[in-house]
């Protein structure tokens, strides 16, 4: 059986940002605490936001860093209480969105961070008592504005997940209008994160048909859009399909992730400089290959389906087209070229064997199989 769970509310369109107010009344925050970073902070988009919710927040916390950490979370869930806020408005890339939701969880719950990670049986432990927010991407990528996940760095250096339904946001309000500044490198690879989850959510093997739709479509717009949005930021209907396609993505992961996520978290726990999308660009090809050859994946011909959503003639060219992609976008091809060095293999894969998303790829890894995934991305 597959439980089919969707969503949230999502405002989509140029512009959106304008229901703000009305979606704040919804969620029932009256007294938000912004959470952002400071690249977003030196955008004027808070300004922005106080126009759009016609009034100032109680506090902002804008020191979110590029992948959001234990210390952060607990930085910010101290302002959010010190304010006495009762909702958080999160405007920002995946790590602002996933930093707001972790703050929404210890503000309510209380209790050491690593309580609510889904490995150390957190999923029980978050409840209803969560803060709501109300999730405002900036990128097109990470899909958080409607996942009901949050990746965070915890003290002892594990990158873990905290997942729960109360962690969804009550809105999205996705806006392409403010994906417009977003610098070729970033759009680039924020773009190849959503390719990422459409792509591994539907080779997932849990039953969920409308994920599988969902999935195939967000891949379509994104694969046909990426390259404009990159080189030309802005062409509104590439932005446009970016960012829809993103949040398609996030929709559909409900199915589960894989391989690629897995090593990606564990990578990106043991050197936070990594960028998460540029990770999963890296190893997509390496896991594709690996999953190609697993009798669910080749009964239901999922190569040739994700081959026909990218305007390819057959399955055996997607792993080359994701390879030739990333090259033209100007990404990293390998983990050296990344800065990677041999000697965090071990703990990567360590890593990988306990995150949350190695149980829902298509095709069980083994310590030895993941050594061979980081070889090949090498």
């Amino acid at each position: 059986m597959g439980l089919i769970n969707y969503v949230t509310r999502i405002q989509f369109a140029s512009g959106a940002l304008s229901t703000l107010k009305d979606e704040a009344a919804l969620a029932g925050i009256k007294r938000p605490m912004i959470v952002t970073d400071k690249g977003v902070s030196a955008l004027g988009y808070l300004a922005r936001i106080e126009t759009a919710l016609g009034q100032a927040p109680v506090t902002v916390f804008d020191d979110t860093p590029s992948n959001p950490t234990e210390a952060a979370v607990r930085a910010a869930t101290d302002a959010f209480l010190l304010a006495e806020a009762d909702g958080i408005i999160a405007i920002g890339g995946g790590s602002a969105l996933d930093l707001a939701k972790a703050v929404a969880i210890l503000a309510a719950h209380g209790g050491e961070m690593k309580t609510y990670a889904v490995i150390e049986g957190g999923l029980e432990e978050i409840t209803n008592r969560t803060f709501p927010t109300i999730a405002i991407p900036t990128t097109s990528g990470t899909g958080s504005e409607v996942g009901r996940g949050a990746i965070i760095i915890l003290n002892d250096g594990r990158k873990v997940g905290l997942l729960s339904p109360f962690i969804i946001p009550k809105a999205a309000i996705v806006d392409p209008d403010l994906t417009t500044s977003l610098p070729p490198h970033l759009t680039a690879a924020t773009g190849m994160d959503a390719i990422s989850h459409c792509i591994e959510t539907f080779l997932a093997s849990a039953i969920n048909p409308p994920a599988d739709g969902i999935a195939l479509e967000g891949l379509r717009l994104a694969w046909g859009s990426i390259e404009t949005a990159t080189h030309d930021g802005q062409n509104a209907q590439a932005r446009a399909n970016m960012a829809i396609a993103a949040t398609m993505g996030a929709m559909a992961f409900q199915k589960g992730l894989g391989c690629v996520h897995s090593l990606s978290h564990a990578l990106g726990g043991a050197d936070p400089r990594l960028h998460h999308g540029m990770l999963n660009a890296v190893f997509m090809p390496a896991v594709l290959e690996f999953n190609a050859d697993e009798p669910s994946v080749v009964a239901l011909k999922k190569f040739d389906r994700l081959a026909a959503a990218m305007g390819l003639s057959s399955g055996a060219e997607v792993v080359p087209a994701l390879r030739e992609m990333t090259k033209r976008l100007g990404l990293p091809e390998t983990l050296s070229a990344m800065g990677v060095k041999e000697d965090l293999f071990g703990r990567v894969i360590e890593g990988a064997l306990k995150d949350h998303c190695h149980k829902t790829n298509p095709k069980m890894a083994s310590a030895e199989d993941y050594r061979a995934m980081l070889e090949a991305s090498f």
